[in-house]
């Protein structure tokens, strides 16, 4: 039996890479690391959004960003050092991805780390809304 979704009405004529997408990021919702999203809109229109992510004691070297597919995936990884012993861990070396589904015409412009944060801006240039006439050919 097939799934039917709000996706699958008959006048949204190729969403189905977008619900895949969309499920993907539902079944990636995990709380860490914590992060924000701002936004803010420049004199031209164009929106810029600002993701930031609480990634305390990743070094730049633990720490991907990349886009695939309209997301924009970022991921965390720390090695544990075995030279260290611990009397008492309270802070563990975890790994992590964090997902977030672009729009079609979305960049990621710059990616910053400083001081635990990881910041992140993601820039919508304003776009012209374009029409156009189809010609109707007689068979």
């Amino acid at each position: 039996m097939s799934r039917v979704s709000m996706f699958s009405a008959p006048f949204l004529l190729g969403f189905d890479a977008f619900e895949e997408r969309v499920d993907r990021l539902t079944k990636a919702a995990d709380g860490y690391p914590p992060y924000n999203i701002e936004r803010t809109l420049d004199a031209e229109g164009a929106e810029t959004f600002l993701i930031s992510i609480a990634v305390a004691g990743f070094a730049e070297g633990d720490l991907e960003v990349m886009t695939e597919d309209n997301q924009l995936l970022v991921r965390g990884r720390q090695k544990d050092d075995p030279a260290r012993e611990y009397l008492h861990r309270g802070i563990a070396a975890r790994q992590f991805q964090r997902s977030f589904l672009l729009a079609d015409g979305m960049v990621v412009k710059d990616a910053l780390l400083r001081n635990g944060m990881l910041s992140i801006a993601v820039v919508r240039p304003r776009s012209e809304k374009v029409a156009r006439r189809i010609d109707i050919r007689s068979a």
